[in-house]
């Protein structure tokens, strides 16, 4: 189904965005439930699972959610052991989290499972050939760094 019938690119790229989005939402929170996770612990954990270890802080940057939404999902992974906290040696006050055998565990489990996020992610990627992954990849990192910036809002503003 179509509904880029707008003409206008800005709404399209939008609605576009705003259903790739709702898909991958909807795949993630059914892993998420699949795996006795809410949202924001399934998204400490997708995060934290690669690194192997990094501070609640610098995980509150990249997530960008409350800092009490965090604490709770953090709080959730040391319970159920996935995830170990720590105080950093230089500073007693930030706390180290460090992915557990178990929390390595559950996200091999979680990346292989039949219908989650994952999979779903592998399927569409092999649909494309490998130079279209590869611009899908730069078109998206541009965009992101576009957004990110400070100069696009300065561009913005200028313009109206």
């Amino acid at each position: 189904m179509d509904f880029n019938v707008s003409g206008n690119k800005s709404s399209d790229f939008l609605h576009s965005f705003w259903r790739v989005n709702r898909n991958l939402m909807r795949f993630v929170h059914n892993t998420a439930q699949e795996n006795d996770l809410s949202i924001p612990q399934y998204s400490v954990l997708m995060i934290i699972a690669p690194r192997k270890e990094m501070t609640q802080k610098q995980l509150g940057e990249i997530l960008q959610i409350p800092k009490s939404t965090l604490s709770q999902a953090v709080d959730g992974l040391v319970q159920t052991e996935w995830i170990h906290r720590q105080p950093v040696q230089d500073n007693r006050r930030e706390m180290q989290l460090i992915l557990s055998e178990k929390g390595e565990t559950l996200f091999e489990k979680i990346s292989i499972q039949k219908g989650s996020i994952h999979q779903a992610i592998e399927s569409v990627i092999s649909t494309i050939d490998s130079n279209q992954f590869e611009e899908l990849q730069n078109t998206l990192h541009h965009i992101a760094n576009l957004l990110e910036s400070d100069s696009i809002i300065e561009e913005s503003i200028q313009n109206d």
